[in-house]
């Protein structure tokens, strides 16, 4: 991840990049800050051209000084003899913004359907360290996995044609792949304001910035209102092991939860945050029962007063979750969040389930994980994640909401520590 400054006019390039041999052309128009990388370039890139980055690609061609460049990304021990890792490579190194034209260098993307994207030079530009911007472009962006330039043409024309003897299958398969009626597939519609929310939401996303004190007990507001309600003493609970109505009031009050429940809900029965937050405490070993009451762990003990710590120890938490499906939801989740590309509803809970089979995962009894089940650790998941305040507001829930800067900064620490 490189370092950029935020809050200040930094130099930038335009760059004008076409999907060569598309007719009619398809092209989007970018502004990003010199110092951005190669593999920040292919983010812009896959954003606002609607790719879901799931194949290969490289930079190769001759730079601003006339040396021959290949640019991947692979891990350092992968690469070619000759090339370069993306995330080591800065704009500037390539493209002098001074100099407008077609450059010499090709963004090549999928090595099976070998979309190949020219980079033309437009001239240099001036924007905020922390953005990307697009400021032009037409057509939609190809579908993935259409067979290249002429494959995606012969899909346009055949959903095209209700008499062609393919057409059905056609309709099929891109309705599969864009979840979306053929009716609202348009091949020449390009909507830059959409672009330009993909492309912010990428910028948050790969120049966070530091992580401020306020922005830590925002984020940890209901995990610190409860370890500091059992202080020393712990809570009170009712002979069931439910906190006692005068502590679920009170949390549900003081932590802005009670709409939409009901103003005098005093049970954990009837307050669901109260109590997926209190078994989540639970389980992250910040709680635990003794006896009649709910007790500070040594961990918490340690942890309430220094709050980036406890920052650190959840996100761990969340991170290393013990057991290998949970751990693959949470990378789902925590992706769809940060990118804004959760499946459509009626198709998530599917699509965790084939990620649990193609990571080999299965029942005790060798079966496919049920559907139920994939739910069951999406849910799981969601219910931690809503234990935090990720979302800018101090009610419940996410709902459809992006997720606050501060929240991104915490998922990009969950993210960071399921890579490791």
């Amino acid at each position: 991840m490189a370092v950029m400054e935020s809050s200040t006019n930094v130099p930038a390039v335009e760059l004008r990049i076409s999907i060569s041999e598309t007719e009619p052309l398809i092209w989007r128009q970018l502004v990003l800050p010199e110092t951005a990388t190669v593999a920040e370039l292919h983010g812009a890139i896959q954003c606002a051209f609607g790719w879901k980055d799931s194949h290969l690609y490289a930079i190769a061609g001759h730079d601003r000084a006339g040396k021959k460049r290949i640019i991947m990304a692979v891990d350092d021990g992968d690469l070619p003899a000759g090339s370069e890792v993306a995330a080591g490579v800065r704009l500037l190194e390539l493209f002098d913004a001074k100099v407008p034209g077609r450059s010499d260098l090709e963004y090549d993307y999928d090595f099976g359907d070998n979309w190949t994207h020219e980079i033309d030079v437009v001239g240099p530009a001036v924007l905020e360290g922390n953005a990307i911007t697009c400021t032009g472009g037409a057509m939609r962006g190809p579908l993935e996995d259409s067979g290249g330039v002429h494959g995606y043409a012969n899909v346009v024309a055949v959903v095209s044609n209700p008499k062609h003897p393919e057409h059905q299958e056609a309709v099929e398969w891109l309705e599969f792949v864009t979840q979306e009626s053929l009716a609202k597939f348009d091949p020449i519609a390009f909507d830059i304001n959409d672009a330009n929310d993909q492309l912010r939401l990428l910028a948050r996303r790969l120049w966070p910035g530091n992580v401020s004190d306020e922005e830590v007990e925002f984020v940890l507001g209901p995990v610190l209102w409860f370890l500091n309600q059992a202080g020393p003493d712990g809570l009170p609970l009712t002979g069931a092991g439910y906190l006692k109505p005068a502590v679920v009031k009170r949390a549900m009050t003081e932590l802005g939860w009670i709409e939409p429940w009901n103003a005098n809900v005093s049970t954990e029965s009837h307050a669901a945050p109260v109590r997926v937050v209190r078994e989540r405490l639970q389980e992250w070993k910040l709680l635990r029962k003794n006896k009649d009451r709910l007790l500070l762990t040594p961990a918490a003990r340690k942890l309430i007063k220094k709050p980036t710590m406890l920052w650190h120890y959840v996100a761990d938490r969340l991170a290393s979750p013990g057991h290998e499906g949970v751990k693959l939801a949470t990378q789902l989740v925590v992706h769809w969040e940060l990118t804004g590309s959760k499946p459509p509803w009626k198709l998530v809970d599917e699509v965790v389930q084939l990620a649990l089979h193609d990571r080999g995962l299965r029942t005790t009894t060798g079966a496919d994980i049920p559907l139920d089940w994939a739910r069951g650790l999406r849910v799981d998941v969601h219910q931690s994640l809503i234990c935090l305040r990720l979302w800018g507001s101090t009610k419940w829930g996410s709902g459809e909401l992006e997720p606050s800067d501060a929240g991104i900064k915490f998922l990009l620490d969950v993210q960071s520590r399921l890579r490791d």
